[in-house]
């Protein structure tokens, strides 16, 4: 595997789920892997899981780890072609980049979406620049469309606290102050579809995610419709996507504290798991009573993000082989 942005770079994932069960039972079984190679991380905006489950991954695989924040003690990089660097960027990503993967052997990335571009958002210009011009395996961190590894990752927990054949599994928008990106909403509808569960996405009018990662999923305006009968409800905001209208892409449309996950929400699931890939706006978002519940999973969730890494980073281990 030369590169992970989507689920289908990990090939199958019924494997996949049985080499994270694996890999829970015994975190260094393939310490051996890494052994003599060096991954370097680059953070170009702030994380806590994300730097936290991938380094202890990389450990786990034997790996040395080089962490780069872009925006903490490294020259500001330009990121566009043919732009006139008489600003305060003093170094352009064409220079850095191959300059980084001189020192590691595997490198992994976390960027943002502007949120003012969509095109730009969408076409992963930061990412593709990284596979395209490092000549080294890249995996994404978090990219402007999409978040792989918590996709996984919420797989994964699914998979461990599921008790029928077939879950039902609620993906639901929730307000927040600011405009979020799609990439978590993105990456849990994409793996989703991809496992053995029905996915219903519900969230106000305006809200449609992009059809290459939610494709055929129920979508269900009304909440309390979509809650009916859930095994899981995983919350998340997420700003306009801008699929009907590309005028709205990374605009607010809706504050409506109805939408916000509480007891009232939750009374009409099938006594459901609580998700959310965390950080999260307590009484925003979802409810203390909801969120601290018997039934919350965004503990083990979160852990579950270093199992998730550590697949990942094994496949393309192999695949330098």
């Amino acid at each position: 595997m030369k590169e992970f942005l989507y689920a289908s770079h990990l090939g199958d994932l019924n494997t996949a789920l049985l080499e994270a069960a694996e890999i829970k039972r015994d975190r260094y079984a393939y310490e051996h892997l890494g052994h003599h190679k060096t991954v370097m991380l680059v953070f170009f905006n702030n994380s806590l899981r994300t730097r936290l489950s991938t380094q202890k991954a990389a450990r786990n695989l034997g790996l040395d780890v080089v962490v780069l924040d872009v925006n903490q003690g490294a020259w500001k990089l330009e990121t566009e072609r043919g732009v006139v660097m008489n600003g305060d960027k003093s170094e352009h990503l064409l220079e850095a980049i191959p300059v980084m993967t001189s020192f590691c052997d595997l490198i992994g990335v976390r960027t943002f979406a502007g949120l003012t571009d969509r095109a730009a958002d969408y076409e992963e210009r930061i990412l593709n620049q990284f596979i395209k011009y490092s000549g080294k395996p890249v995996f994404s961190m978090e990219s402007a469309t999409a978040h792989p590894l918590q996709g996984f990752a919420d797989l994964i927990t699914i998979e461990e606290y599921r008790t029928s054949k077939r879950p039902k599994v609620v993906l639901t928008w929730a307000p927040h102050p600011k405009a979020l990106p799609q990439a978590v909403p993105n990456s849990f509808a994409e793996w989703m579809r991809t496992g053995d569960v029905d996915l219903v996405v519900t969230h106000p009018e305006g809200y449609e995610l992009d059809p290459l990662f939610v494709g055929d999923a129920k979508v269900e305006y009304d909440q309390m419709k979509a809650f009916e009968g859930a095994d899981f409800v995983y919350a998340k905001n997420w700003s306009c996507p801008g699929v009907t209208r590309p005028e709205d892409y990374g605009k607010i449309l809706c504050q409506d504290p109805s939408w916000t996950v509480s007891a009232r929400q939750m009374a009409v699931t099938n006594d459901a798991h609580f998700m959310h890939c965390l950080p999260v706006r307590r009484n925003v978002v979802v409810t203390d009573d909801v969120i601290e519940s018997p039934r919350s999973l965004v503990i083990p969730e979160a852990a579950n993000r270093e199992i998730s890494a550590t697949v990942v980073l094994k496949h393309m281990l192999l695949g330098m082989k």
